[in-house]
């Protein structure tokens, strides 16, 4: 009968310490969320076979839910993941010159969005945009306009068909 015989000596500790530590960033997905709201994270290095729970430092919800993740480690512990932020594609990234004016203001009531040439509001086939000359264009496969009240249409001329 053989006896084994496991190395607890601080150094051999600090090497199994080491190889476990995950520095820097790391790329996983967001998988879902526990019954108390704490996202679940799945990533390569993951010392479980299922998702995790993490802290996160930025909101996410349910259409987050398959995104790609960045992840950091508290004190580089791949067994306590930090979510810093969600990977953004480049279809879905606006870029907007830096020399133009932009800014949005929520202030709980409104929300202002600001821009120096037009606003655009697209979903699908449907669109709103606001252009910088005042021209508020609607389009869509169908638009219905209803009013419990007065439905009022007034302008300098006024076209139908």
């Amino acid at each position: 009968m053989s006896q084994v015989i496991e190395d607890t000596s601080e150094a051999n500790v600090a090497s199994k310490v080491a190889t476990t530590r995950l520095d820097g960033v790391v790329i996983g997905l967001l998988s879902g969320f526990d019954d108390s709201g704490c996202p679940l994270v799945v990533f390569a290095a993951n010392p479980h076979s299922e998702a995790m729970p993490a802290r996160s430092t930025v909101t996410l919800g349910g259409d987050d839910i398959g995104a790609e993740i960045a992840l950091l480690f508290e004190n580089g512990d791949p067994s306590h993941p930090l979510v810093i932020g969600r990977i953004q594609r480049p279809e879905t990234t606006i870029q907007v010159p830096e020399n133009e004016p932009k800014t949005v203001e929520i202030d709980g009531e409104r929300m202002t969005f600001n821009a120096g040439q037009e606003i655009v509001l697209r979903c699908g086939k449907a669109s709103i945009t606001l252009t910088k000359a005042g021209k508020i264009i609607l389009r869509g496969a169908y638009l219905l306009s209803r009013s419990s009240g007065v439905n009022r249409i007034k302008g300098g001329s006024v076209q139908i068909n």
